[in-house]
């Protein structure tokens, strides 16, 4: 198969769509903040999909079937047996080519991250597959520029998932609360600078964890053009966290490890192609009352 960049314009797509080895992920989910404190809701984008997606599309559940059903808590990883059941039901297979899509980070924001997509796409890294990309612009860019697409729901052959998990890509919240002793490891917040300084109460204790550095997923996509900033911009973005340093471990995390696979992502393009998620993130930190948090901008 040709070597195919991880990061994928939407004339791309447009020229590959009825490639036989593609298949296209809608990774649509909806997430919706509240105005001032408090938890964010959450819904799933298969009616969406529904109405609407880029042909070929089958639609990836990041809430539903790519989660932990057991989990209290929203998009906690499944066990392996789970993820590559759903994983070749939708069509990926050892031989494929996986593109992801979505809409929209965050209902009625601005914010053109694709960090639905980059879950899925994180997700398959975890288990040891390569062959991703990720549609630059996702849906609105697509739907924007007059391209074609479809209703109802459509299908891929089942495949077949041999690949081999790579643990190094996950976080735990020991490992966490190591990293905040430990100069060897960099924690990425990918919050914004409200919530990371405690102004706003997102997730029930305010703050974020303690040695963390902020890079706001929001900062590295232009709302307007919809695309990821220039390679300059980013490594501007990013130099001041030490995450370029090999020698030491970055572990991103965010409110539920979404958003926190954005900032991996942006990472993996740059070259730093080892970057952990902290798959709890906030939302299992403050639950426990022990777990420190910092409320400042230091």
């Amino acid at each position: 198969m040709t070597t195919i960049s991880p990061l994928v314009s939407t004339e791309w797509l447009a020229e590959h769509l009825n490639d036989k080895e593609i298949r296209l992920l809608d990774a649509t989910t909806f997430l919706k903040l509240p105005d001032g404190d408090g938890l964010y809701s959450i819904n799933s984008g298969f009616d969406a999909y529904k109405e609407e997606h880029i042909p070929g599309a089958v639609h990836a559940d990041v809430l539903h079937e790519l989660a932990d059903p057991d989990d209290k808590k929203a998009f906690t990883l499944p066990s392996r047996e789970r993820f590559v059941e759903k994983i070749q039901q939708i069509g990926v297979d050892d031989q494929t080519h996986v593109v992801i899509y979505d809409r929209i980070a965050e209902v009625g924001s601005t914010n053109s991250a694709s960090d639905w997509a980059s879950r899925v796409w994180w997700q398959l890294r975890y288990e040891g597959f390569d062959n991703i990309s990720i549609l630059e612009g996702g849906f609105r860019k697509w739907k924007a520029e007059g391209r074609p697409t479809k209703s109802g729901e459509e299908s891929y052959p089942q495949g077949t998932f041999t690949k081999t998990r790579r643990p190094e890509l996950v976080a735990t919240k020991e490992d966490v609360l190591a990293a905040t002793k430990d100069t060897d490891t960099i924690l990425l917040n990918c919050l914004s600078p409200e919530v990371f300084s405690g102004e706003k109460n997102t997730y029930g204790r305010p703050g974020h964890i303690p040695s963390s550095e902020n890079v706001y997923f929001a900062t590295l996509s232009d709302d307007e053009t919809l695309k990821v900033k220039d390679e300059e911009t980013l490594r501007s973005i990013f130099e001041p966290t030490g995450a370029f340093d090999s020698s030491k471990r970055v572990v991103a995390y965010c409110g539920g490890g979404i958003a926190a696979t954005w900032n991996a992502f942006i990472l993996y393009l740059l070259g730093r192609k080892d970057v952990a998620v902290y798959d709890g993130s906030m939302t299992e930190w403050v639950q426990d009352e022990q777990a420190p948090l910092a409320t400042s901008n230091e």
